[in-house]
């Protein structure tokens, strides 16, 4: 018999209330024929709330120690209990970034805007530097001739 620990789901409509049981993989989530309640899941909760995950963790560990898996829900509620340990994160794939050969040419261009504005930006200032330096020489040129 292939036992699993897994959710059955109680309370009213759009209030669920889960019992953590241990049961037979073949019988269905609510059948009622369960090998054992071994702890409770109110997800209505405050997720602080230390009510709101509720384990029986000697007879988990028994049942874990005869075979019984874990559904991934569970398998959670385990782990954040320290009962078993934490499954790794697999790496995520990187289909929503773009090709290698777009991401060049995007860096291509931004490098080509930013040459761009510093020579714009030079060229500003070196006409603002022009434009004083003849105001800056014009008036002391007038003093010359006034005197």
């Amino acid at each position: 018999m292939a036992t699993v620990i897994r959710l059955a789901r109680f309370g009213a409509k759009k209030r669920p209330y889960y019992h953590i049981v241990v049961t037979d993989s073949r019988n269905a989530r609510n059948s009622g024929n369960i090998l054992e309640v071994v702890g409770k899941y109110d997800p209505m909760l405050a997720r602080d709330n230390e009510k709101r995950v509720v384990l029986k963790a000697d007879e988990i560990k028994a049942w874990l120690g005869k075979g019984a898996k874990p559904s991934d829900r569970v398998y959670r509620f385990l782990a954040n209990a320290g009962l078993v340990a934490a499954r790794k994160v697999p790496n995520q794939t990187k289909k929503n970034l773009q090709s290698e050969k777009t991401q060049m040419k995007i860096k291509d261009k931004q490098e080509k805007l930013a040459k761009i504005a510093e020579e714009k930006a030079a060229a500003e200032a070196a006409a603002k530097a022009a434009a004083e330096a003849p105001a800056a020489e014009a008036p002391a040129s007038t003093e010359a001739v006034a005197e």
